[in-house]
């Protein structure tokens, strides 16, 4: 399964839900990236030299705890968010 076009539907369900997404260096110990909120505002960072896999799961993750109902996503992109949230949830 290509990634990419899954991290693109992702991006855009933040971008749809306010979040921004953001790509920078950052230093391999600390990890892909993850969410944050930075001045009241939700931020994804992401290192700028991860792969589609680790972007993909980094994006599903940050997107897990939000209410998504409203916002188009294919099979394949709800389910990665599904499954993050259901981890969160146990």
């Amino acid at each position: 399964m290509k990634l990419e076009p899954i991290v693109e539907e992702l991006e855009k369900a933040a971008a749809h839900l306010s979040i921004a997404v953001k790509y920078e260096a950052i230093n391999s110990v600390v990890g892909p990236g993850g969410l944050c909120k930075v001045k009241g505002q939700y931020r994804v960072i992401m290192d700028k030299r991860a792969s589609a896999s680790e972007r993909a799961g980094t994006l599903a993750k940050s997107l897990s705890g939000f209410d998504l109902s409203g916002v188009e996503l294919s099979r394949a992109a709800r389910s990665m968010v599904d499954r993050y949230a259901a981890l969160a949830a146990s």
